[in-house]
């Protein structure tokens, strides 16, 4: 009768680094749910830790835990994913024997009230895109990012990791590794395709200074720009053109995808072009187009 394989007698961050490695290496998670996950991990054993649990992923444990998180008045939202990241670690944990039955199988996941997105008017898209001082290299890039980051809708992370062969600037149209490595085309509108070829044409080579990159948006040093700096950038030109509130580069993606489905795209269309694997999650945008129904009914009719 052949052996069973011992289990290994892993240290707490040996798993959770061997976890993190099999979400890298065999489900192909992007480096942010990677971070995400280990956050998410950390605060859970700190949890543990300044209780003195001594049993890491028991039902009850999982549960005071919750419990602690509702206390320190986290979003609905926020605690979901929380409890996400432990049914994803218990499930590598049971893949690995390191535990008989999963803690959180029977745990209910929070109900999650979803909100209108925020988005910006089509004049302040305008003032803010306009925002940048092309005279200087920065400002190309800048006003290069925001114009694409507009015409495409995609995410941040996806924006800043743009090389400078995933743009066919001649058709029109961008390729993009999304969530769960997924590819996708997007089209790219004439106005981004214009701010892009200034920016490689009279900016580009002079932050790269002879330098050799293959990112399209690169910082004064030659290197690929975060998505740290890009946030910083944009809330300041939000400054600048007295947007002071709820600015960040997924406000623009909202703007994107309300602006299509208000001019009569397609949902389907919009799901392909944003990436999203379910429609439920584009539908969320269907709440603003009836809201602005109200508004005109309300305003135009005349018996409302």
């Amino acid at each position: 009768m052949p052996r069973a394989r011992p289990i290994p007698a892993w240290t707490e961050n040996g798993r959770v680094a061997a976890f993190l490695d099999y979400c890298r290496v065999e489900k192909g998670l992007s480096a942010n749910t990677l971070e995400a996950y280990g956050r998410d991990l950390a605060r859970y054993f700190s949890y543990c830790k300044l209780n003195r649990i001594a049993e890491k992923v028991d039902p009850e444990t999982v549960r005071r835990y919750l419990d602690s998180l509702y206390s320190a008045s986290l979003s609905s939202r926020s605690i979901a994913r929380h409890l996400t990241t432990l049914r994803v670690y218990c499930t590598f944990l049971l893949r690995e024997g390191l535990i008989e039955t999963d803690p959180t199988e029977h745990i209910q996941t929070p109900k999650q009230w979803r909100d209108i997105p925020k988005y910006l008017s089509t004049e302040q898209v305008e003032r803010l895109i306009a925002a940048p001082d092309t005279s200087k290299p920065v400002g190309l890039r800048d006003r290069a990012m925001l114009e694409l980051l507009y015409a495409t809708g995609l995410r941040v992370s996806e924006l800043c990791r743009v090389r400078q062969a995933d743009l066919n600037t001649e058709l029109g149209y961008l390729r993009t590794l999304g969530k769960g490595s997924k590819l996708r085309v997007v089209p790219v509108g004439r106005q981004a395709v214009r701010a892009v070829e200034d920016y490689l044409r009279a900016g580009r080579p002079l932050l790269l200074k002879g330098r050799v990159s293959e990112f399209l948006f690169i910082t004064a040093r030659g290197g690929k720009l975060t998505r740290q700096a890009f946030w910083k950038a944009l809330a300041g030109y939000g400054r600048q053109v007295g947007i002071f509130h709820h600015l960040s580069p997924h406000v623009i993606r909202h703007s994107f995808a309300t602006h299509l489905l208000e001019r009569g795209a397609d949902l389907r269309s919009v799901q392909t072009m944003l990436g999203h694997a379910d429609i439920a999650t584009t539908q969320i945008y269907t709440h603003v187009l009836r809201s602005r129904l109200r508004r005109t009914l309300d305003e135009h009719h005349p018996r409302a």
